[in-house]
């Protein structure tokens, strides 16, 4: 986190919103980069905005704008969940696309990644009919959580009711940005055959999706710190789906 330049993008009577900028070292002012924002994972209780940074690292090495943001948690913030995080999360991308001349941003070039809780924030920037912010380029999602209409994600929500609604199983529509699902078998936070039946519904619909599932795999294990094998297999899968999409140039070391 040291190698991040961090702003807060909204201030809340427990403290400030942050989001870690980490730049390539070849930036200059007035060039506009393709930027990656992260939201770290967990159920929308506790912050963990270090979760994604060796990814951040890596694609600022990369050539872009790798962004890791801090949304509202119950740990801190009285009475949080899962739709304080969204208002949150939206609140971010309006101020990232307010300032993307001053922060180098190409707005049409800027990708959401996540991981369980900060996958479902990613998801609901694309999949409301008319989505509260313009339209990323691509998604990136690790172990997310798909059917939010489940018991043990239903509490996270005012009521069931809404839980079902923001249920992204429930959302996939027609006309979606390119998305990769990277996914553990063994998961049992975030079931497999959620993110299988996502995926189906998403290819139904021919909205570009790319599935990796994972043997033996629980819900971390694509973290740096769970097993530096996934660690790499899914960032190198990441960064081939970006040069896929021409979000970035190809580079020969990850060949």
């Amino acid at each position: 986190m040291k190698a991040a330049t961090t702003l807060a993008y909204l201030h809340t009577p427990e403290g400030p919103l942050q989001a870690h900028f980490f730049v390539p070292s070849d930036f200059e002012s007035g060039q506009r980069r393709t930027t990656v924002v992260f939201f770290h994972g967990g159920f929308w209780d506790h912050s963990m905005p270090t979760q994604f940074v060796p990814q951040c690292l890596h694609f600022a090495t990369r050539g872009a704008i790798a962004i890791s943001v801090e949304t509202r948690v119950s740990s801190t913030h009285d009475g949080a969940g899962a739709l304080e995080a969204l208002e949150d999360a939206g609140t971010l991308l309006a101020w990232l696309q307010e300032h993307a001349e001053n922060f180098g941003i190409d707005p049409g070039r800027i990708v959401l990644a996540g991981a369980s809780g900060g996958a479902w924030l990613a998801l609901q920037a694309v999949l409301p009919k008319q989505p509260p912010v313009p339209t990323p380029a691509a998604l990136m999602l690790f172990s997310p959580l798909l059917d939010t209409s489940r018991k043990s994600l239903a509490d996270r929500f005012p009521d069931p009711g809404t839980a079902r609604r923001l249920s992204p199983l429930k959302q996939v529509r027609r006309k979606l940005c390119p998305m990769l699902i990277c996914h553990g078998k063994s998961d049992r936070v975030a079931p497999f055959e959620d993110a299988r039946k996502f995926a189906k519904a998403m290819k139904w619909r021919r909205n570009p999706v790319e599935f990796l599932d994972f043997e033996k795999a629980e819900h971390s294990f694509f973290n740096f710190n769970v097993s530096e094998l996934h660690y790499e297999l899914t960032l190198k899968a990441a960064d081939h789906f970006l040069v896929e999409q021409g979000l970035l140039t190809p580079d020969e070391l990850l060949d």
